[in-house]
C-alpha cells in the first residue's frame, strides 16, 4: 500500500464523478466484458457519453433499480462483469431483495455505486440522504463495502475491484467535489491506512470525515494530545488487525462517519473491539435521524460531522481510560 498525504485541507478542484467516469472508460476499453448500467442518472453522473463509446455495453434502466440490479445479475451469469449506478438510497433500499438474491446468494459479482452519500446529498434533501446505505450492503454475506475518501482513491478502487467475480461489491461515490486528502494512493481492500501517528487515541474515520479527522488531529496536537488518524475506507472486509494494534498501543477509539451510528463503522470498529480488545469508545456520526434539505456545510453542522465535535469526543474518550 502506498499513498502521498496532501494535508492542506482544501477542495479538489475534480470532480470524484469524473474519476470513476475516466478510470470506467480505462477499464472498459481494456476488457471487453466490463458494461455499465444506470438508472437514468447518466447526466448527473456524467456518463451520458459512454454510450457513444462502447454502444451496447452501456445500458440505461430506467428508473427502475430493482429491475436494472436484475439486468447485472443476468449478464454476470453469462461472464460479463457489470458497473451499476444510482443514486445511494435507490442503489441499495429499493433494490435490496435482487441484490442479495439474484446477485449474491447466486455468487455473482457487480459493482454498485451509490452516489450523494449522506450529507453530500445536500439539496436533494432526505428522500435522497442515505445514512443507512453501508449498512444496507454490509448486511449481505460476503459483500464488499467501501467508501472512497477522495478522487485518487475512487479512481484506484475502481480499477481494484473489475475482476471480483464471486461477491457484491457497494461503493459510496461522492459525485461532486470533496477534500483533497491524497496526492496519489494505491491502497488494499480489507486494509485501513494510518495517516498520521499518535499515541493518547486513534480517530477511525471514513469518506468525508477523514479530512475531518486530520483536522481534529493537528488541533489536539496544539494541547498536547497526540491523535492517531485512520482511513478506514474497507467498511468489509474491515481491518481488525489494524483496529486491535490501535486499542491496544492508544487505549481509546473514536469513530468518525458520514453515516447512522446505530449500523455503521462505530457498529463495525466496536464488534471488533469487543472480541479482541474492550476500550473506550466515541461515536461521532449521524445519531439515528432522517436527512434534511440543506447546504453540505450547514448539514455537516446539523449532524455535529466536524473536527469540532471529533476533538470534543476525543477528550471525552481520554477521559475515560
Amino acid at each position: 500500500m502506498k499513498y502521498t498525504l496532501n494535508g492542506k485541507h482544501e477542495k479538489d478542484s475534480r470532480m470524484m464523478r469524473d474519476a470513476f467516469k475516466a478510470s470506467l472508460i480505462e477499464i472498459m476499453t481494456e476488457d471487453k466484458e466490463v458494461c455499465y448500467l444506470d438508472a437514468d442518472l447518466m447526466s448527473c453522473l456524467g456518463t451520458g457519453s459512454l454510450v457513444n463509446q462502447f454502444g451496447d455495453r452501456v445500458i440505461n434502466c430506467g428508473i427502475a433499480e430493482a429491475n436494472m440490479i436484475g439486468v447485472a445479475a443476468g449478464m454476470a451469469s453469462v461472464g460479463k462483469k457489470p458497473y451499476v449506478h444510482s443514486f445511494g438510497p435507490f442503489a441499495t433500499r429499493r433494490s435490496m431483495d435482487q441484490t442479495f438474491m439474484s446477485l449474491a446468494y447466486a455468487k455473482l459479482s457487480a459493482k454498485i455505486y451509490g452516489s450523494d452519500p449522506g450529507v453530500t446529498a445536500a439539496y436533494n434533501g432526505g428522500t435522497h440522504m442515505p445514512f443507512e446505505d453501508m449498512a444496507v450492503m454490509m448486511s449481505i454475506p460476503n459483500a464488499i463495502v467501501l467508501e472512497p475518501t477522495d478522487y485518487d482513491m475512487c479512481a484506484d478502487l475502481t480499477k481494484k475491484i473489475k475482476d471480483i467475480d464471486d461477491k457484491v461489491v457497494y461503493v459510496r461515490l461522492i459525485r461532486k467535489n470533496c477534500a483533497k486528502v491524497y496526492d496519489g494512493v494505491d491502497v488494499e481492500i480489507g486494509k485501513g491506512i494510518t495517516l498520521k501517528e499518535g499515541n493518547d487515541v486513534t480517530l477511525i474515520a471514513a469518506g468525508i470525515m477523514v479530512d475531518e479527522a486530520l483536522k481534529a488531529s493537528e488541533a489536539l496536537a496544539l494541547e498536547g494530545i497526540t491523535a492517531r488518524v485512520v482511513d478506514m475506507f474497507t467498511w468489509k472486509p474491515i481491518d481488525a488487525e489494524l483496529i486491535t494494534k490501535c486499542a491496544k498501543e492508544t487505549g481509546a477509539i473514536v469513530t468518525c462517519e458520514n453515516h447512522n451510528t446505530l449500523c455503521g463503522l462505530g457498529t463495525a470498529v466496536t464488534k471488533v473491539l469487543a472480541e479482541t480488545t474492550p476500550v473506550p469508545v466515541e461515536l461521532v456520526g449521524v445519531h439515528d435521524e432522517f436527512g434534511q434539505v440543506g447546504s453540505e456545510d450547514f448539514l455537516r453542522a446539523e449532524y455535529k460531522l466536524t473536527a469540532e465535535e471529533i476533538i470534543k469526543a476525543a477528550k471525552k474518550v481520554i477521559s475515560r481510560k
